[in-house]
C-alpha cells in the first residue's frame, strides 16, 4: 500500500454550551470514558488506544474546534505544514512540543474552509480496554460540510496526502489508511461539521448501542442502515446540544487496487436511502442539525 504521511483520524474538539451536561451524555450514555480535565477542556476516550477521541470545551453554541490526525513520523509534520500552506491553509503553530495532556509533537493549521486541523506524532496512548460489546472503539470518520466539495477533497489529497476513494453526487470520500474513508466532505451551503462517526466493534454493537440510546431518551435520527460508499452500517443520533453523531461498524477495508467510483455508480432507487432499503428518509430536523454546527471562529 502507498505510504500515507497521515495515518489515522484520532480525535475531535467539540464546543458545547453545557460542558457538564455533554460530559454526562458522552460518558453515561454514548459510551466514552473520562481521561482528564485540563485548562477548561475535558478529554474523553473510547476503548481503543487513543489518548482521547473527544475533547469538550465551553462555547456559546455548538461548534467544531478542531480535527486531530496522527502522522507517521515527526519529519512528516514539516512537510504537511508546507503542503497545507501551499494549498491555501494558514499555519497556526508548530511543529512544536504539545503542552496538552496527549503530549507528543503537534502542528496546527486552519484549512481553506476555516476549520482547524491538528497533526500529532508521539502522542500518549492507552492500553486498549477489553471489548465491552456496545462501546465505541475509536473514531471512524468525520464528515465535514463544504461549499466546494471538489476543492476541499483536492486539499486533502494535494496538501495532506490522502487519497480519494469514492465520489457520490453529494460527497467525496478520502482515506489515509485501509479504512475506506477517514474524512467525508459533503456538499452544503455552509462550511462546518456534518457529523462525527464512532466505530463500534460489530453490527451487534451498533444495535445494542442504539438500544441504550433509545432507553436514555435519544431516538434514532436516521437508520439503522448500510451505506453505499464504505459499505458501513450506520445509526445516527443528535446529542443534547444538537451535534449529529453516528455509531458505525464494518467499514470497508481497501488497498491500492480499489477502483474509485463516481456519482453515476452511487445511485439508489427512488425512496431508498441505504443498501438494505430499511432506513427511512432523513427527517428535516436531522438535515438541519447536520448544517448547524460551524467551525470555531478565529
Amino acid at each position: 500500500m502507498a505510504r500515507f504521511p497521515v495515518t489515522a483520524l484520532r480525535s475531535v474538539d467539540l464546543g458545547t454550551p453545557d460542558v457538564d451536561g455533554s460530559v454526562r451524555f458522552y460518558c453515561d450514555v454514548w459510551g466514552l470514558t473520562l481521561v482528564t480535565r485540563a485548562a477548561g477542556i475535558v478529554y474523553l476516550r473510547a476503548t481503543g488506544s487513543d489518548h482521547h477521541v473527544v475533547a469538550l470545551y465551553e462555547s456559546e453554541r455548538p461548534e467544531l474546534g478542531a480535527v486531530t490526525f496522527r502522522v507517521a513520523s515527526a519529519d512528516d509534520l514539516a512537510s504537511l505544514a508546507a503542503g497545507a500552506v501551499a494549498e491555501g491553509a494558514q499555519l497556526i503553530h508548530g511543529p512544536a512540543p504539545n503542552d496538552a495532556p496527549d503530549g507528543g509533537v503537534v502542528l496546527a493549521v486552519r484549512g481553506p474552509e476555516g476549520g482547524i486541523l491538528r497533526f500529532v506524532h508521539g502522542d500518549i496512548s492507552h492500553a486498549p480496554e477489553p471489548s465491552r460489546g456496545d462501546r465505541p472503539e475509536r473514531l471512524a470518520h468525520v464528515n465535514l460540510n463544504s461549499t466546494d466539495v471538489d476543492r476541499s477533497a483536492a486539499f486533502y489529497e494535494r496538501a495532506l496526502g490522502f487519497r480519494l476513494t469514492d465520489r457520490s453526487k453529494a460527497m467525496a470520500f478520502v482515506r489515509c489508511n485501509s479504512d475506506h474513508h477517514a474524512v467525508v466532505i459533503a456538499d452544503a451551503r455552509v462550511n462546518g461539521l456534518n457529523h462525527v462517526a464512532f466505530l463500534m466493534p460489530s453490527l451487534e454493537a451498533v444495535m445494542r448501542g442504539s438500544g441504550r440510546m433509545i432507553d436514555a431518551g435519544f431516538p434514532i435520527a436516521w437508520g439503522v442502515g448500510r451505506h453505499g460508499p464504505g459499505d458501513n452500517v450506520f445509526s445516527y443520533f443528535i446529542d443534547p446540544v444538537g451535534t449529529v453523531i453516528e455509531y458505525t461498524a464494518e467499514v470497508l477495508q481497501v488497498d491500492d487496487s480499489y477502483v474509485v467510483r463516481g456519482p453515476d455508480h452511487w445511485v439508489w432507487p427512488p425512496g431508498r436511502t441505504d443498501q438494505w432499503g430499511i432506513a427511512p428518509p432523513k427527517a428535516d430536523h436531522v438535515k438541519a442539525a447536520q448544517l448547524s454546527v460551524r467551525y470555531a471562529a478565529p
